[in-house]
């Protein structure tokens, strides 16, 4: 195990690495202009199709009704089951794309009505979309054919297929901008590349695994289909809240000036990565192990389970909030304040950012919380909730951005994830399936302190910059803020009790043991 983690997590490193390159690319050649907004609704469409039916849901039905085959019936009634769904996905995927490609303007009313003020920004806007569109096809069959090669414990063709994603776009960025209209067209077909190199990449890998599939192959709806269908329902409804609420700030962001959808993006994906980082971590590593302990009868362990998920999740992503959210501008402006993207564009996106760091303690507890629910077998209460966090955020947008214009659509974002996580901790409490235990009550404020401790030294850092080391170079200073900025969270944490060092030696020499 600890070698499939160390592969998939050495190739999404990779990943993210490379994305942060690409996107460094993307403003210096784009911007945050009407060009850079157009590209990324683009960009937006497909993605909300892939995350919906392509992961997550798909995943988690689709995986273990292939692994069962694949034990209790053999590799043959496996590859059927494989190439069955594949073919069922093809099928209406292709649909979807067709129609997709037919109806985009009614589409992009949809997705961005704002635009159609600016009749050469939507109609760009479709064009990309409709270059971007087909990949949701190739990426959904990439996420199946990737759902095969983890079931036979074949991990890093199917971790390393979204470097392709970056590399290919980078490339097509650099090589095929002076034949294309605009470097956004560039960028969408290196895109649309991308997911065909990324299908054939796990396709190759699952054939050498000795798993070729078929995926043509005529659709039937078996009863083990229609079962990883059924199964795939509540995930579906799930995810669809998600990307629901991302679908709202677009619109949202589509009636503000030019940039702001630019301005978001950037934004959230720096945002994004101390999610994707503690969150998945924690909330995939909890899932499984609480299930088995509630299965057991181990109540109190459960118990125990939930509070040292929350307790490490409060750990690393509090001093991530208050790093966001003080040390915005130097971030933004280090990362991509070059080119196109200058000066203005950078503060407008720091904005942004610190105004979605306020949420990011509750985006990470909200991936502790349900599984708590999913572990129980109640898939509806986080639906319930989710829906109820996304007609907030709608509400909030609407006020929000009549002051705030985009800052505003962060903020909402943020405080309708607050409400997202206080909704699903009040539930699991009254169910008596969250208890917080004397050790977290303990520890929760002095983390909290430690990080405040950490926000105010940055911000003198930052205030003394200027007048102490005059022409310090942005990424040097960057990095002295990083660097001071744990050494005094995790100092402070220590200090007020939050952190025990003898705990982290005790684990470190139980992993060397090990």
């Amino acid at each position: 195990m600890l070698k499939s983690v160390l592969t998939v997590g050495g190739w999404t490193m990779a990943s993210r690495v490379l994305g942060f390159a690409r996107d460094m690319l993307i403003a210096a050649r784009l911007g945050a202009g009407p060009m850079a907004d157009a590209f990324f609704v683009a960009l937006k469409l497909p993605n909300l199709f892939r995350r919906l039916f392509g992961e997550g849901a798909f995943n988690a039905a689709f995986v273990p009704a292939f692994a069962g085959a694949l034990v209790v019936q053999g590799p043959q009634a496996a590859r059927l089951l494989a190439e069955r769904m594949a073919s069922i996905m093809t099928l209406w995927l292709s649909l979807l794309v067709v129609l997709g490609l037919l109806f985009m303007p009614q589409l992009m009313h949809a997705l961005a009505p704002g635009f159609a003020a600016e009749p050469a920004k939507f109609a760009l806007a479709v064009e990309l979309t409709r270059i971007t569109f087909p990949y949701l096809l190739f990426i959904c069959l990439t996420a199946l054919v990737s759902g095969v090669l983890n079931g036979l414990d074949r991990f890093a063709a199917a971790a390393a297929a979204p470097v392709m994603f970056n590399l290919l776009s980078m490339a097509a960025l650099v090589g095929l901008t002076p034949y294309v209209a605009t470097p956004a067209h560039a960028l969408s077909w290196g895109i649309l590349a991308s997911g065909v190199v990324q299908l054939g990449l796990v396709l190759w890998a699952a054939a050498r695994a000795g798993m070729a599939l078929n995926i043509l192959r005529p659709p039937a709806l078996a009863p083990e289909v229609r079962e990883v269908l059924r199964r795939m329902g509540p995930g579906v409804i799930g995810a669809g809240v998600t990307q629901l609420n991302l679908a709202v700030d677009v619109i949202i962001a589509s009636f503000l000036p030019a940039g702001a959808v630019s301005f978001l993006y950037y934004a959230d994906r720096v945002g994004q990565l101390p999610l994707g980082v503690i969150g998945a971590a924690v909330g995939t590593a909890l899932l499984p192990l609480l299930s088995r302990q509630l299965r057991a009868g181990e109540r109190l362990s459960a118990h125990r389970t939930m509070n040292r998920a929350m307790e490490m999740s409060l750990l690393l992503c509090l001093p991530a909030a208050a790093g966001q959210a003080v040390a915005a501008l130097p971030i933004i402006d280090t990362l991509f304040a070059r080119g196109a993207f200058g000066i203005p564009e950078a503060q407008a996106t720091a904005a942004a950012l610190a105004a979605y760091a306020l949420g990011l303690p509750a985006y990470v507890l909200v991936k502790v919380f349900a599984p708590g629910f999913f572990a129980r077998g109640d898939t509806a209460a986080p639906v319930k909730v989710g829906l109820a966090a996304v007609a907030l955020n709608l509400a909030l947008n609407l006020i929000l951005t009549r002051y705030l214009s985009h800052v505003g659509v962060a903020l909402a974002t943020a405080l309708a994830a607050w409400f997202n996580a206080a909704a699903l901790a009040w539930l699991l409490a009254r169910r008596g399936a969250l208890v917080p235990d004397r050790r977290l009550r303990r520890r929760a404020p002095r983390l909290l302190a430690a990080a405040a401790a950490m926000a105010a030294l940055l911000w003198g850092m930052q205030a003394a910059f200027p007048l102490l080391l005059p022409g310090l170079p942005r990424s040097a200073g960057l990095v002295l803020l990083v660097a001071a900025g744990m050494a005094a969270y995790f100092a402070a944490a220590h200090l007020l009790g939050a952190v025990e060092l003898r705990e982290l030696k005790g684990l470190l020499r139980r992993r060397r043991r090990g």
